[in-house]
């Protein structure tokens, strides 16, 4: 499994680098025959030493100057409203008395 792991997500047919739970469950299925839930499989890749990581340095591809372009233009956007506080009750099963 390691050596299969070792592969690249290319390697094994898919357009990007990303190792997603879903895509190691598909390459298990595809490699051993053995179907496993994404919960399994995350338990199977902790026993044999495998983590979630994050990358230590930023991809060299990364293009600053479009980020903050992006940030300032499209977040807006994307970004769902704050709901505004407005007064209530805490009880569930009984409505607001005023």
């Amino acid at each position: 499994m390691k050596a299969e792991l070792a592969k690249s997500a290319g390697a094994h047919g898919w357009p990007d680098q990303r190792r997603t739970l879903s895509r190691v469950k598909t390459v298990i299925g595809r490699r051993f025959g053995k179907s496993y839930t994404l919960q399994g499989v995350r338990k199977l890749l902790v026993r044999h030493g495998f983590s979630w990581q994050m990358p230590v340095r930023r991809a060299v591809e990364r293009d600053e100057e479009q980020v903050t372009g992006w940030v300032k233009e499209t977040w807006p956007q994307v970004k769902a409203p704050r709901r505004r506080s407005a007064r209530g009750s805490s009880s569930r099963t009984r409505p607001v008395s005023r």
